[in-house]
């Protein structure tokens, strides 16, 4: 609960570190600056970003001034609107990514640009699970050039909240897709429309994988390391989770990094589809707001299906 109106609870860290950096706090809640609205925050996506900023592993691409506020998209009640904000009304549901940190907070001031209206149909726990997760599949789907059918990708971690949305978007292309995942995931993989599934647990995917146009490595770690040997002679690796993948990039092939950029059009036809039931989009836990820093951790050691969400009225 709030204890007053001038401060509110926030899950933040003061200093680089493990899982006990991610704390609960009290801070001073915000105004809203030219350009912005204030969102009552109602649920927000837990991501792997949450955990790499709280390590410091990102702290030469994300520059922060400590103590942050941690937590990059959500969904919410328009509360009040800034100097020349006129998208939204007070009251509004909205959802979308921050484009920066802070959405672990009860009250959050927003660009309006970054938002749309939640569609009716979705409530605010799967929608907060959707504004990252979807616009960044899609865009690094297509970060290393356009895709065509016929094209063979691969994808690591595709039951992940990146995966689920990368396999769809690439069997929509035309692709023919390979995906990794652990043996519980697998069905849920092939319900996506993968044609290959692989057991990361029990089988390599270099003996299945081989010739691959674009692989997409939402793992990272050695699984980077041992992609260059499945890719084809022109093939590309893109990534979200090694931020040193140019420097791990052999002479003559192509790494590229990946970062999510907010993309309003894109979100709002994305999200229509969800509503639709035209897109999947896998909740796969809910937690309440006093769990959020145990999110963070378990995000970090243990790969589940979809999304996870704390919903802020637990």
């Amino acid at each position: 609960m709030e204890m007053n109106t001038t401060t509110q609870r926030a899950v933040l860290i003061r200093a680089y570190g493990g899982a006990a950096a991610a704390e609960i706090a009290e801070i001073a809640r915000p105004a809203a600056e030219p350009g912005q609205v204030l969102v009552r925050v109602r649920a927000a996506g837990v991501n792997g970003i949450d955990w790499k900023v709280r390590e410091g592993f990102v702290r030469d691409a994300f520059p922060l001034q400590l103590p942050a506020v941690l937590g990059i998209e959500l969904a919410g009640t328009v509360e009040a609107l800034g100097p020349g904000a006129s998208r939204f009304r007070v009251g509004d549901r909205v959802m979308g990514p921050l484009g920066g940190l802070g959405a672990y907070a009860d009250v959050v001031a927003v660009a309006e640009a970054n938002l749309v209206r939640t569609p009716q149909g979705l409530d605010e726990v799967h929608a907060a699970g959707v504004p990252v997760a979807a616009v960044a599949a899609w865009q690094s789907l297509h970060h290393a050039g356009p895709i065509t059918a016929g094209q063979r990708i691969l994808i690591h971690g595709a039951a992940g909240g990146l995966g689920g949305y990368a396999v769809q978007y690439a069997k929509r292309a035309g692709a023919e897709v390979f995906a990794t995942a652990s043996t519980a995931h697998l069905d849920y993989v092939r319900s996506l429309g993968a044609d290959h599934v692989i057991d990361y647990r029990t089988e390599r995917f270099e003996s299945v994988a081989q010739d691959i146009d674009l692989v997409l490595d939402y793992v990272g770690g050695e699984v980077l390391d041992r992609s260059w040997q499945v890719l084809s002679k022109d093939g590309a690796i893109v990534g979200t989770s090694s931020p040193d993948i140019l420097a791990r990039t052999p002479p003559g092939r192509r790494g590229l990094w990946f970062m999510n950029k907010p993309d309003t059009a894109l979100l709002e036809r994305l999200v229509a589809e969800i509503a639709e039931g035209t897109l999947v989009s896998k909740l796969g836990e809910t937690v309440g707001f006093g769990d959020i820093p145990a999110a963070i951790e378990r995000n970090r050691t243990d790969p589940r299906i979809g999304k996870v969400v704390a919903d802020f009225s637990r």
